[in-house]
């Protein structure tokens, strides 16, 4: 079992930035493949981003490509979520999760979830 957990969320301003963290347990964080989701209100859960192993390849949704960043520090069991130039649509509550099989960016691929950070952006 692992547990994941978010925090990084909050209220900010079209344009401006927030860093999403996600801490996990377990003492092989290094061997999991990490993705970031969303959720806006009222809609299904979409991915975001996904990084590998090592964190030598990365993969974003077009929406975020060149201005959200994940990375991940094995050392510290976290992975993150840079997101800058922020917009009234990144609003949702976003989940870090663990994937298991299948493509990365479905969610039924993924088999570890955390409880969810909210981020909401002004205009």
């Amino acid at each position: 079992q692992v547990q994941l957990v978010e925090s990084g969320g909050g209220l900010v301003q079209a344009g401006g930035s927030l860093r999403l963290s996600c801490a996990a347990s377990g003492r092989t964080f290094s061997s999991y493949f990490m993705g970031w989701f969303r959720q806006p209100p009222g809609k299904e859960r979409e991915f975001v981003a996904a990084i590998s192993w090592g964190g030598s390849a990365t993969y974003y949704t077009d929406s975020v490509k060149g201005r959200f960043t994940i990375s991940r520090d094995n050392a510290k069991s976290t992975v993150y979520l840079q997101m800058n130039s922020l917009k009234p649509e990144d609003t949702a509550v976003y989940y870090c999760a663990v994937h298991d099989s299948g493509t990365y960016y479905y969610t039924n691929g993924y088999k570890y979830w955390g409880q969810g950070t909210q981020v909401t952006v002004s205009s």
